[in-house]
């Protein structure tokens, strides 16, 4: 057996005995969004630091644990932090938890994110549903090939579910929610782009840009599993002007304020599956 599945198989046995029921959705939760970690019912917090293989979240935002419960009646299991690779991690590390995720058997996987802006439209605390990316990080699918796991050479015509997508669109509109559709942009960090970078990325066809999200997503894909994206616009990456800063603290805070929209939407999209 291929060493990196006995891994796998390693951290999922771990979870399973802390959690008995295998959940049915996984949940990925970027910066500021522990929002709807806090709103999942008879909730079993595992820490990272506790699970095999398992490496530790840097990032300023995120918690670092795994979060098993129940969230609009499915059992779910939730990331509150992710790895990234700027926090030096190869990529196998950085998507090892979607692997899990398949190993205990999810049905389709939720990500969020904080994202910048450059679609000119966008402003602080819009959100947007993830209809397309870029990758502009190393594929996390190089490398030899784990056969039982996906294919060689998978498909990724609609990487975001477009049933998933169009259940969004109807929560929302009947909720009187506003809701963007549009590409997300996944760079590897750790610095925020320059306006030339941001300017450069729009014109590429990117609506938002973020350092995260687009590994997990190709991997959950590579595993066959549904995905469905939302990126929480936490700064307007246009039109800036002379005094402009970016800095974490802020986009935090806005993510923060618009979680709560998130959470609620999360809920009631894994409520109608």
């Amino acid at each position: 057996m291929d060493e990196r599945v006995v891994k796998f198989k390693e951290a999922a046995g771990f979870i399973m005995q802390r959690i008995v029921t295998p959940p049915e959705i996984g949940i990925v939760l970027g910066s500021g969004l522990d929002m709807l970690a806090d709103s999942i019912e008879q909730p079993v917090v595992i820490p990272y630091a506790g699970v095999p293989h398992f490496v530790r979240s840097t990032a300023i935002g995120h918690k670092g644990n795994l979060i098993s419960g129940m969230l609009g009646g499915k059992r779910v299991l939730a990331m509150q932090g992710r790895f990234h690779y700027y926090e030096g991690y190869t990529m196998e590390q950085v998507t090892f938890p979607i692997r899990v995720m398949a190993m205990l058997g999810i049905k389709a996987l939720f990500v969020s994110n904080a994202a910048g802006g450059v679609n000119p439209a966008f402003r602080v605390g819009d959100l947007m549903i993830i209809r397309d990316h870029i990758n502009l990080q190393p594929n996390p699918l190089i490398g030899q090939n784990i056969d039982e796991l996906g294919p060689r050479f998978p498909d990724m015509t609609r990487p975001y579910d477009p049933n998933l997508i169009q259940l969004a669109e109807k929560i929302a509109a009947a909720q009187q929610i506003k809701l963007h559709q549009g590409v997300y942009l996944a760079g590897t960090g750790p610095t925020y782009e320059t306006p030339a970078e941001y300017a450069y990325f729009g014109k590429t066809g990117a609506d938002a840009v973020g350092m995260s999200t687009t590994p997990e997503v190709i991997v959950a894909r590579h595993s066959g599993i549904p995905v469905f994206g939302m990126s929480v616009i936490t700064n307007e990456a246009h039109g800036f002007s002379d005094d402009f800063v970016n800095r974490h603290a802020d986009v935090v805070d806005a993510a923060n304020r618009a979680a709560g929209t998130m959470s609620f939407l999360f809920r009631e999209i894994i409520a109608q599956l």
